[in-house]
């Protein structure tokens, strides 16, 4: 079915992102907004957990609902530190930028992606 196909996709791209939080950490401690209390080493580690657990419960029919509403107010909550990569890096090379540039808009489609997973 398409919307277990879906799913799996959608678990599969937390899971990998959450694992990218542990294996190179320090492009995550880069995007830590600053206001934000404690080291970025510890919201990078904080937000690849909370990768990992959503990515699993996704997976997890039984729970799938749930951790697909948690995966939209993951990648919501997330938009800070992508406003401060775009900022960040402002006066890096043109791919670089539009890079960082592109993550912005994205954010909509995966919290309209991961909300599509939780009602079906």
């Amino acid at each position: 079915m398409a919307s277990d196909r879906s799913a799996r996709l959608l678990g599969g791209l937390l899971l990998t992102a959450g694992i990218a939080h542990f294996a190179a950490p320090k492009p995550f401690d880069a995007i830590v907004p600053r206001a934000l209390p404690g080291s970025p080493r510890t919201w990078t580690r904080v937000s690849g957990v909370a990768e990992l657990a959503v990515g699993a419960a996704v997976l997890h029919p039984r729970s799938r609902r749930t951790g697909a509403l948690a995966a939209a107010g993951l990648f919501a909550a997330v938009f800070p530190a992508n406003v401060k990569m775009a900022y960040d890096w402002r006066h890096r090379p043109a791919p670089q930028r539009a890079a960082a540039l592109a993550r912005l808009p994205l954010q909509a489609p995966l919290i309209a992606w991961a909300l599509r997973v939780s009602r079906n």
